[in-house]
């Protein structure tokens, strides 16, 4: 087993490295406490999780994914902070929670009974059904009859394993292959690329990758829907899971853990959702009274106002009451954190708003290196604000482990869905990252960028520009 103690986050302050490599004895050497009372006396809250879109991830602000914000918010429930531990397979959660090196899994575990002898389980927090995922255009499979024949491979140990395991008792010629380090978007993606037909995933882990992997569809429902928990090491003490009980009931009654599953398990890209019709339409209806703010910002800070204006549509479509469920607002979607490091006191003022949006852009094209040339530079800070400067780093070093070359945005953009895939992204720093998402980011702006100036050069009547 090997835990990738490099991309632990710490939520509140970080730990030091010797701190946590006496992590396993700081578990161990108070065996007259509770382990609430074990945490409390570290003052952290151990997660052991898995690295991907559906569990947990390094955003742009720093530890995210849906697992990860319900363990944040219990941790803050708890008065304690958080840390994370990161497992390369899967396999490996149930022997670090038995080594102490954590105090929950919480990673889309399904109660099982054979998973009920092995863990105490704390309340289900979500009910899922397991569907059979195949690429479009290809034969749909409809029912476990179908299944026979087909390039069929599921995650090593999980609940998939179990239920392939029984069917196979009836359906004898049911042959599959149980991968014991790929992740879920591994397996994804090689059904996408036709080195896999099939797959047996979780409905809403599929509805999370689901718009990174848009070729792919849903076959059929294989078993009933099952619940999932998060899982704690078993015996008398069930000091945390008590704990886990009375917080859970708390986020169900006040809506948080609604918005947290909503705000993951929204299918599509809200970036990527509105056509070119629909920026035509806005560049009549909303470019006008804000192109001047664009230019006036453009020209203090040495950009073209075009590209200002690309990244806004891309943003909020124009729309300065814009908000998200992740707290971004504005124009420029700013998060109050950044907002508040840049000075920004109302996001919902444009001009603060788009001033703000143009600074944070700034800093992140300063921060990649200056031999790099133009525009390439730019469309590397743009990667940078969508995902963060930290898996920026990190594609351009695989694009040099690659051969390509780290300092050309169109071998690094090539290979920026690699850091979504187990294989790839294990070998990195920060970890899983919407790879794709951050592609698509680029060639958002890269588009309505292009756009506005083919239509200020020719003078279009639609784009309505401040007389010099």
């Amino acid at each position: 087993m090997h835990l990738s103690s490099g991309r632990q986050w710490k939520q509140k302050t970080a730990a030091t490295a010797a701190a946590f490599l006496l992590l396993p004895f700081l578990y161990s050497g108070h065996d007259n406490l509770t382990r609430l009372q074990q945490a409390e006396q570290r003052g952290s809250l151990t997660l052991l999780t898995r690295n991907g879109a559906s569990s947990y991830f390094i955003g742009p602000e720093g530890g995210a994914g849906p697992e990860y914000d319900i363990a944040a918010a219990f941790a803050d429930y708890l008065g304690l902070d958080l840390e994370v531990e990161i497992a390369d397979k899967f396999g490996d959660l149930e022997t670090s929670l038995k080594r102490k090196q954590g105090d929950l899994i919480a990673a889309h575990l399904t109660r099982t009974a054979a998973r009920e002898k092995l863990f105490s389980f704390g309340p289900d927090y979500a009910d899922v059904a397991t569907v059979v995922v195949y690429k479009r255009g290809n034969s749909r499979p409809r029912e476990l009859e179908d299944l026979p024949g087909m390039r069929l491979s599921v995650i090593a140990g999980s609940s998939y394993e179990d239920q392939l395991k029984e069917a196979k008792k009836t359906l004898p010629e049911l042959q599959w292959t149980a991968d014991i380090s790929m992740g879920m978007e591994g397996l994804l993606l090689a059904i996408a690329e036709g080195r896999l037909d099939a797959t047996l995933v979780d409905s809403n882990i599929f509805k999370t990758n689901s718009q990174f992997y848009p070729r792919l569809k849903i076959g059929f429902k294989l078993a009933d829907d099952q619940h999932q928990a998060w899982a704690f090491l078993p015996g008398d003490d069930d000091s945390l899971v008590q704990k886990a009980r009375s917080f859970f009931k708390l986020i169900n009654e006040n809506g948080r853990l609604a918005a947290i599953q909503s705000r993951y398990h929204e299918n599509g890209n809200e970036l990527d959702r509105v056509g070119m019709f629909q920026f035509m339409k806005q560049i009549r209806n909303r470019l006008p009274a804000l192109t001047p703010v664009f230019q006036e910002v453009a020209e203090a800070y040495d950009l073209d106002w075009r590209f200002l204006a690309a990244m806004g549509y891309q943003e909020s479509h124009w729309d300065a009451n814009a908000s998200s469920q992740t707290g971004v607002r504005g124009i420029m979607m700013l998060t109050r954190r950044t907002a508040t490091q840049l000075g920004v006191k109302d996001r919902l003022d444009p001009e603060q708003s788009i001033e703000g949006g143009a600074r944070y852009f700034l800093q992140m094209r300063k921060r990649v290196p200056k031999r790099i040339p133009e525009p390439d530079r730019s469309w590397m800070a743009l990667a940078a604000y969508n995902m963060g400067m930290g898996h920026l780093h990190d594609v351009r070093k695989l694009t040099q482990k690659q051969g390509g070359n780290p300092d050309r945005w169109q071998d690094v953009n090539e290979r920026l869905p690699l850091l979504s895939q187990e294989k790839w992204y294990r070998q990195t720093r920060y970890g899983y990252a919407r790879g794709y998402e951050a592609r698509q980011y680029v060639e958002n702006i890269r588009s309505y960028y292009d756009t506005l100036v083919w239509m200020e050069t020719r003078d279009h009547p639609m784009l309505v520009v401040m007389a010099d």
